[in-house]
């Protein structure tokens, strides 16, 4: 991929060739008709891609426990494109997932210099609000901070055992003079990530982490590192079925029937194939095919969508046996909403973007400033139409502010026909928006001094 089409969590040069990333990377195309009361990022593709969103949905439509996981970086203001990822967060969690926030303190503190005090400030005031404002469930939601929480650094040492700096070269373009605690942060992110699969934060159970595609990287490191700490791998077989496999590594060959000698434990081997196959079977699978020397049993009837079932089995049994039995987060990506200037929305540009506090004078007049579809003159807009896919007045309705489909597409009908000039789709754009923003501020109100709901009882 070409400097344009980095993916990186840190840069503002990111990349929108959507498809290319979808091809690259390996990611799954979001089908709206497969979820449940789907919301308008699903419905208009504005989430467009995933990995195994189905387990989720799965958990979803049995009524089974999932989680979901955010962050925030507690460095700047507030705009419209953070409210994206709360917007997902809320519909998971109105689809019966509990929700954890990070609050990346240590990680602003690493890469922007921003103090623990100053980072817990801003947190608080600007997006925990917020996050209230927007209607998170206060019953639901746990919010900590990454300093708060040593289980969350420990998780990251012992998952940084199972990387190395080539990998993190190859993932996020680090070298020699990187800063070390910017290294460090990853770990730090994929041991946010992983941990409310502990027991003390929910147990064992999907965890689905919606994010902007810039934040893939995070997730690749992050569901690599869980994998390498699994005892057992499930996997297709080429004729079809799955296949189960020991991943015998030092802390766990005594376990998978390894003695010190290197030769197979035939006792303790025996013992460990008995049980799996006995959870294999309560599970309904009845032809297996074992083969202890080699370590694998073969599950003729499963089929690909049994995977995520198995695995979760497997994990428990993993945890009984000592290890860490962590399942590899699940993730939703979005497209990123368009500045005002046509570039990136970034809280060091007011310019850019549109912040929660920002008054209905400065929302109208960045409005009237933004980059416009319609052509140069009225003449030829009604001729030719405007242009939705630059108008940044159609894009803001399309991705925040317009709730109603039939609604959007006769403003996007009469655009693209000229019978709505540029002028007219953005004043619907400032009086839809600062009604939003009034709502929200409204709701601001209500929670100032209450936010203590939403924080969880190691980072009070």
């Amino acid at each position: 991929m070409g400097s344009n089409e980095r993916i990186d969590p840190w840069s503002s040069n990111q990349s929108t060739d959507y498809d290319r990333i979808i091809e690259k990377f390996g990611l799954d195309i979001v089908d709206p008709s497969s979820l449940p009361n789907p919301g308008i990022l699903h419905r208009r593709g504005i989430v467009f891609a995933h990995r195994d969103l189905d387990v989720v949905t799965s958990c979803m439509a049995s009524g089974s426990p999932f989680g979901v996981l955010t962050g925030l970086m507690p460095s700047g203001k507030m705009h419209l494109g953070h409210s994206m990822v709360i917007d997902q967060v809320k519909w998971f969690q109105e689809q019966g997932g509990d929700v954890t926030v990070t609050v990346a303190d240590l990680e602003a503190l690493a890469t922007r210099g921003t103090s623990l005090l100053d980072g817990r400030e801003k947190a608080i005031n600007e997006y925990v609000l917020n996050y209230a404002a927007l209607g998170l469930e206060p019953s639901k939601t746990r919010i900590y901070f990454q300093s708060r929480r040593p289980s969350v650094q420990s998780l990251g040492f012992i998952l940084g055992r199972k990387t190395n700096i080539s990998e993190f070269e190859a993932i996020y373009g680090f070298s020699g003079d990187t800063n070390l605690a910017h290294v460090q942060a990853p770990l730090i992110q994929a041991g946010d990530i992983i941990h409310p699969q502990l027991d003390d934060f929910g147990g064992l159970r999907p965890i689905v982490v919606p994010v902007g595609i810039d934040q893939d990287p995070h997730i690749r490191l992050t569901r690599s590192l869980a994998q390498k700490t699994n005892w057992f791998n499930v996997k297709p077989r080429k004729s079809g079925g799955l296949t189960v496999s020991l991943s015998v590594q030092d802390e766990n060959s005594l376990q998978l029937g390894i003695s010190k000698d290197g030769k197979i434990d035939s006792p303790v081997r025996k013992k460990l194939f008995d049980t799996i196959g006995k959870i294999l079977t309560d599970l309904g699978f009845s032809d297996i095919i074992p083969n202890q020397k080699y370590g694998t049993l073969e599950v003729l009837g499963a089929s690909l969508s049994d995977k995520s079932l198995i695995r979760m089995s497997l994990l428990r049994y993993e945890r009984e046996l000592g290890g860490l039995g962590l399942a590899p987060p699940c993730s939703t990506y979005h497209r990123f909403a368009v500045g005002m200037t046509g570039g990136k929305m970034s809280s060091s540009k007011p310019e850019t973007t549109i912040f929660m506090d920002d008054s209905s004078d400065q929302v109208a007049k960045k409005i009237r400033k933004a980059v416009s579809g319609g052509q140069p003159t009225v003449e030829e807009h009604r001729r030719h139409g405007g242009d939705c896919s630059r108008d940044v007045a159609f894009q803001y309705l399309q991705f925040f502010f317009e709730e109603d489909d039939n609604s959007l597409s006769e403003i996007r009908s009469n655009y693209e026909s000229g019978s709505m000039l540029a002028g007219e789709i953005k004043q619907i754009c400032i009086d839809s928006a600062t009604e939003w923003l009034a709502n929200l501020k409204e709701k601001r109100d209500q929670w100032v001094g209450n936010l203590d709901e939403f924080i969880a009882s190691d980072s009070r």
